[in-house]
């Protein structure tokens, strides 16, 4: 029994040190793979200043500098139309005439009353001054060629209102009348816009409604060009459209081309304004997280995750305003295999 008792011990301690054999030498074999197996290699980048232009798209569409609807102001029949269709008038010139004969009646013979008061009146003066005829009897010639003069002009400006005259040099659109038509206030004649002179409206988001200020240079292209065309901020509107969030701009165009036409749509850049000490940096080097966003940089040879706050964007490349200083050395690639404090091996830097 004794000697069972004494082999079993020894079983017990030769499995013991297997165990412990065995341990020791799994545990430096997985050292030692670990230590064999190859480092992941990481892209990195050194952080360098770099001239940054800050510059907005908005659309926007041009329009007459002047347009008017032309429309007469009193009903009746055209008896005279002097609308070149396309083709440029002057400020002033006569484009439309209603019948106006029974107006001219009556204007003429407010005139003839006029001269046979005014012929009266000059009698009166000489009799007055030999006492033939009373103070009050002059005075009231006087009152009644006033009174005639008065309505002679309100006949003038009646049959005024019968011509439709051109309100500006301009050209003339396509006319919706003929002679004879029996036309109202609200008809529309044709229309009449400034030739050669163009004005460009865009809007632009609200942040950057301070940005914006009269005599500021913009450039634009047509939706059929990309041909540049320049333009000068003339002014602002004094508000913010309340549904779109956005501030009404209206430029004068410097251009002169025949691709510019009234009612054209206008892609609009803006260059806002330039920094030439930007750190700008590609923008798949953001780790983005719920609250924050994070790069991570180089310290001592080991990844170290960093906040950030970012500025302008660009299509490629991200503004770093906060976290990060010229020199620094950004990892680029392999940022979801790294961890905090691990060491960085390069596959470039740039």
């Amino acid at each position: 029994m004794k000697k069972r008792t004494i082999w079993i011990g020894v079983v017990f301690i030769l499995l013991a040190a297997l165990f412990i054999y065995i341990g020791f030498f799994k545990k430096e074999d997985r050292e030692k793979s670990k230590k064999d197996k190859p480092q992941r290699k990481v892209a990195a980048i050194v952080v360098k200043p770099s001239t940054l232009i800050d510059e907005i798209s908005v659309s926007g569409s041009l329009q007459a500098y002047e347009s008017v609807d032309l429309k007469n102001e009193v009903a009746g029949r055209v008896v005279l139309i002097n609308l070149p269709e396309g083709k440029f008038v002057k400020n002033g010139t006569l484009l439309v005439k209603l019948f106006d004969e029974d107006l001219q009646s009556t204007l003429k013979k407010l005139q003839s009353q006029l001269a046979v008061q005014q012929q009266i009146y000059k009698r009166q003066s000489e009799l007055l001054k030999v006492n033939g005829i009373s103070q009050n009897d002059y005075e009231l010639t006087g009152l009644q060629i006033n009174s005639l003069k008065a309505d002679i002009e309100v006949e003038k400006t009646l049959i005024r209102k019968t011509e439709v005259r051109a309100p500006f040099d301009g050209v003339i659109g396509l006319r919706n009348i003929s002679v004879g038509a029996i036309v109202t206030p609200s008809t529309l004649l044709a229309t009449i816009r400034t030739a050669n002179k163009l004005k460009l409206d865009f809007f632009v988001p609200e942040k950057y409604s301070s940005e914006l200020q009269p005599g500021m240079k913009v450039k634009f292209t047509m939706s059929n060009s990309a041909k540049l065309f320049d333009a000068t901020v003339m002014a602002t509107e004094h508000g913010i459209d309340d549904a779109t969030r956005n501030l009404k701009i209206r430029a004068v165009v410097n251009s002169n081309s025949k691709e510019l036409i009234s009612g054209g749509f206008t892609n609009v850049q803006l260059r806002l304004n330039e920094n030439k000490n930007a750190l700008m940096i590609p923008t798949q080097a953001i780790i983005p997280q719920e609250d924050n966003k994070i790069l991570i940089v180089a310290r001592e040879g080991k990844a170290t995750f960093i906040k950030v706050k970012t500025g302008i964007r660009k299509s490629s490349t991200v503004e770093i305003t906060d976290g990060i200083q010229v020199g620094d050395t950004i990892v680029t690639s392999g940022l979801l295999f790294l961890k905090e404090g691990a060491n960085l091996s390069y596959s470039s830097v740039k």
